[in-house]
């Protein structure tokens, strides 16, 4: 038979399961709560800098709440979290760095419209 004190450890290790189930379940609503909000704030009549920053804001909180919660990175070890944003800051760099070289005007692509009408007859 089980001892008192090994059910009282599985009542309590059930308790903990239980209370983790209930808050992924809250995180899962208030990520939910702010997506409605993104979506009705497009819809308003705000100014661009305004929507764009709110919406910048609620990505980086709900990227936020996914990562420690969803992925874990809560309880991980200190290490892998700076691990994770230290690839997070690499990629938001490469990421600016191909935006800002493909949008200069050399880079576009040439079209009809930009080709001179001398440079087309010539070849």
């Amino acid at each position: 038979m089980s001892s008192p004190a090994a059910a009282s450890a599985h009542a309590s290790h059930a308790h903990a399961d239980q209370n983790k189930f209930w808050a992924y379940v809250q995180i899962a609503m208030l990520l939910a709560v702010i997506t409605g909000v993104e979506i009705v704030a497009i819809g308003l009549p705000f100014s661009k800098a305004l929507l764009v920053t709110a919406l910048v804001v609620l990505s980086i909180v709900k990227f936020l709440f996914v990562i420690f919660y969803f992925m874990h990175l809560r309880w991980d070890k200190v290490f892998c979290t700076i691990l994770f944003f230290i690839g997070l800051v690499l990629a938001g760099g490469t990421m600016a760095g191909l935006l800002m070289v493909f949008a200069i005007e050399p880079s576009k692509p040439l079209t009809a419209v930009n080709v001179e009408p001398e440079a087309v007859t010539k070849q």
